[in-house]
């Protein structure tokens, strides 16, 4: 199945493009996430972006509400907006028009333009390709239960990640229903659909519907 970054997001749609272009999978760029934010946040304008306190950017644009937490490293691109009792924990590049919404835990993350996550999720050490939507209550479990390192399902392939926290590789356009489950390491193909109350493990082709473990289907043209 496809699980490169070229499958999976259109890079023309997030400041990370240079960065992970110099990975071939999602998960590899997972560990360096902090340092990107740290270097992109130099480059930026201080006519576009405020900056109020260490390493953290906001786009004058972005429409921050009161009562959340925002830490570094940090950048909130332009349109965005930060609903009350969102807690972004730090190591997060948030795009252009994203919403991050009320009760919303971001960390570690890289999160494309126009990406939702408006209600009751959690975010960490995952990548959210452009468009993507996560419904109320849906989140990435990123780490395993047994506390090993994550490995990615692919069929019957085994993909080691080296990484005791891998979240989620959520590609463009992807919905997620809510109160849905994204094990660690599950990775979802473009265009795809998961229905609410899903426990999600392994990686999910693109145009598909995910309806359940053994009920997963294409959509139709």
């Amino acid at each position: 199945m496809k699980l490169t970054i070229n499958d999976l997001y259109d890079l023309t749609h997030t400041k990370a493009a240079d960065y992970l272009k110099g990975y071939t999978y999602p998960w590899e760029a997972l560990e360096g996430i902090k340092g990107l934010i740290l270097e992109i946040g130099k480059t930026l304008s201080l006519d576009e972006y405020d900056h109020p306190e260490e390493d953290v950017w906001i786009a004058k644009d972005a429409k921050i509400y009161p009562n959340n937490y925002i830490g570094g490293p940090c950048i909130i691109g332009h349109g965005t907006e930060v609903r009350p009792g969102a807690f972004v924990r730090g190591s997060a590049l948030v795009g252009d028009n994203c919403v991050v919404g009320n009760s919303t835990e971001l960390k570690n993350v890289i999160l494309f333009d126009n990406v939702q996550v408006p209600h009751y999720n959690y975010v960490g050490d995952s990548i959210l390709g452009y468009k993507a939507h996560m419904g109320a209550g849906s989140i990435t479990s990123n780490v395993k239960s047994d506390k090993k390192l994550v490995v990615i399902k692919n069929e019957g392939e085994l993909i080691e990640t080296g990484r005791k926290k891998v979240g989620a590789l959520v590609g463009d356009c992807v919905e997620v229903g809510c109160n849905s489950v994204l094990n660690p390491g599950t990775v979802i193909g473009r265009n795809s659909n998961v229905y609410p109350v899903s426990c999600v493990r392994g990686v999910i082709p693109e145009e598909s519907i995910y309806k359940a473990k053994d009920n997963i289907v294409k959509k139709e043209a």
